[in-house]
């Protein structure tokens, strides 16, 4: 069996065009720890750490694969002088107290074997209290907690970031970036996706919210005047912005038919289940914000803040600009008739040569 699997580990990375990738199995814990760097050709790789169960551990592996290079094409897109990394650790099942705590020390060790070539920061299932833990033994860390030196939790600049690219995709197909009236459905109200609900609010937007917790998405719909959509309806509602902000992997050939959006734009990470799905979005009439660019808000806080020595100010400019980008990203899909994903990877790949 063990020899199976590290067959398998071969064959994915051998398949992958990154620079390299570190696999620990955590005893203790029972957990695969998969450290993936793509790319050091801007600067060190950065990227979140992901903790999840998953069915198995090559799964695990793959993941972390695409989501350290989606991570390079952000960075580049953004035009941040810092590659492409992320880490997955996958674990067995959920992890509290010292057990958690002893699982993300160890991993810190193997962080630091990388000599910065790589920093974290957190992602899926990883908490500002867990990179406060990371911290203790490794410095190539962003977004502790300010008491421990941090810029603190990036959800909320990721969502602006989103806001600004929602603006400037509903410009781009209702010729004015005015949010007054219309319709945006936010499918997933965690971290990320509350900020958004709420700044949308208060552009005066209607606002729908949709997720899996309900009780969550009553208490903001509550707060802000939203109202809830149930989540095995939110991708066939029809709304002027759909914003998926919960995991990826949401829109594919089963879900992008029930669609009736004129925009698809919100902060989930690898929101295509595969690549085609950008064609069929295209297809369908839709605009499709590319993911790695409208949700890079958190990495241009806290690699900005913390490692570039951006003020507040600063980052509000930046944060403003992935509207911009993202008009550039439409324009040269316009005129290569390429769909929106294309003209996204075309921008990153000459940033990066």
């Amino acid at each position: 069996m063990r020899e199976y699997v590290f067959r398998v580990f071969e064959e994915l990375v051998r398949s992958w065009d990154g620079e390299g990738v570190v696999v620990h199995f955590d005893q203790p814990s029972g957990a695969w720890m998969f450290v993936c760097v793509h790319s050091t050709r801007r600067g060190p790789a950065g990227g979140g750490t992901r903790m999840k169960t998953y069915a198995a551990p090559a799964d695990a592996l793959a993941d972390a694969m695409r989501l350290s290079a989606a991570m390079t094409f952000k960075m580049a897109c953004v035009d941040m002088p810092f590659g492409g990394g992320k880490a997955v650790l996958a674990v067995p099942g959920p992890l509290d107290g010292e057990e958690r705590r002893g699982l993300l020390l160890r991993y810190a060790d193997l962080v630091n074997v990388l000599s910065g070539n790589y920093y974290t920061g957190p992602d899926v299932n990883t908490s500002i209290a867990d990179m406060d833990i990371i911290g203790e033994r490794c410095p190539y860390v962003f977004c502790r907690s300010e008491g421990r030196g941090g810029s603190g939790d990036p959800g909320p600049h990721t969502a602006r970031g989103v806001f600004h690219g929602i603006r400037a995709s509903v410009w781009q197909v209702f010729g004015t970036a005015d949010l007054a009236g219309r319709v945006v459905l936010v499918q997933g109200v965690g971290d990320v996706g509350a900020a958004l609900a709420r700044q949308l609010a208060e552009a005066d937007a209607r606002v729908l919210i949709s997720d899996v917790v309900a009780a969550r998405a009553l208490d903001l719909a509550g707060q802000i005047g939203a109202n809830v959509v149930a989540p095995d309806q939110a991708s066939s509602v029809e709304c002027d912005v759909y914003a998926p902000c919960a995991l990826g992997g949401t829109l594919g050939a089963q879900s992008i038919p029930r669609l009736r959006c004129g925009v698809v734009a919100g902060s989930a990470n690898n929101q295509l289940a595969e690549p085609e799905d950008a064609e069929r979005l295209r297809d369908a009439g839709i605009l499709y914000a590319p993911d790695f660019v409208i949700n890079a808000g958190g990495v241009l806080y806290a690699w900005g803040v913390e490692r570039l020595g951006w003020t507040r100010d600063t980052v509000d400019v930046r944060l403003e600009g992935i509207g911009n980008t993202l008009a550039e990203i439409y324009a040269r899909a316009d005129a290569a008739g390429i769909t929106t994903a294309a003209a996204a990877d075309d921008l990153a790949r000459s940033r990066l040569s």
